[in-house]
């Protein structure tokens, strides 16, 4: 079955990215230089990350209309700092905070593992987040995507079907062609970082 695969469509946020320690270091770093005290950023950044499947879930229902996962990562970052009594920031700098999604380290594997499995297969997001937020992370950490998938293109958020269904159009690969990574243990081939499964899929 494998045999068959052309693509590799891989889920960005944990999968391929630390978003929890990325967001961790920025507010320490932000603290620093706004001489904000008694943060702990590793719980603001649980609670930002927490907001983030119920506000997906009011556009997946209809309850709010197609909104980009900037925004809502933005409308969630209000509330979060609300919750934790942070205050004194310009608007620009609540901005530059929430682009911090942009801004994602990759994890320790990541690149090498990509750039090996790249030289097999398409390499594309199939990310909740935006086109812009996916391209930024991509520039700055060097992540080898050949296209840029997800929720932006498709019009939908994962898990709805339609967020794979429509991305996979543009691929024109079919049913079998394209393989999502993610951080699971029920699937086709299961390795424990992207060396790894570069090598179990010989590349």
């Amino acid at each position: 079955m494998l045999d068959q695969v052309k693509a590799l469509t891989f889920d960005v946020f944990g999968t391929v990215a630390d978003w929890r320690g990325s967001i961790t270091r920025e507010g320490e770093a932000l603290a620093r230089s706004k001489n904000i005290h008694g943060v702990d950023w590793a719980k603001f950044a649980d609670a930002w990350r927490a907001l983030y499947q119920p506000m997906m879930q009011e556009v997946r229902s209809g309850r709010r209309p197609w909104t980009k996962l900037d925004d809502l990562h933005r409308m969630n970052l209000d509330r979060v700092l609300r919750d934790f009594s942070i205050t004194g920031l310009s608007e620009p700098e609540i901005d530059h905070l929430n682009r911090v999604w942009h801004r994602l380290d990759p994890w320790p594997d990541v690149v090498a593992g990509l750039t090996r499995l790249k030289r097999k297969y398409i390499l594309a997001t199939l990310s909740n987040g935006n086109v812009a937020l996916m391209v930024n992370m991509a520039k700055r950490a060097g992540l080898p995507w050949d296209v840029i998938l997800g929720a932006e293109v498709a019009r939908a958020y994962k898990p709805q079907p339609e967020a794979y269904l429509r991305s996979a159009e543009p691929t024109e690969y079919g049913p079998g062609q394209a393989k999502d990574v993610t951080p699971s243990r029920a699937w086709d081939v299961v390795a424990k970082d992207f060396n790894d499964l570069a090598d179990r899929l010989g590349c």
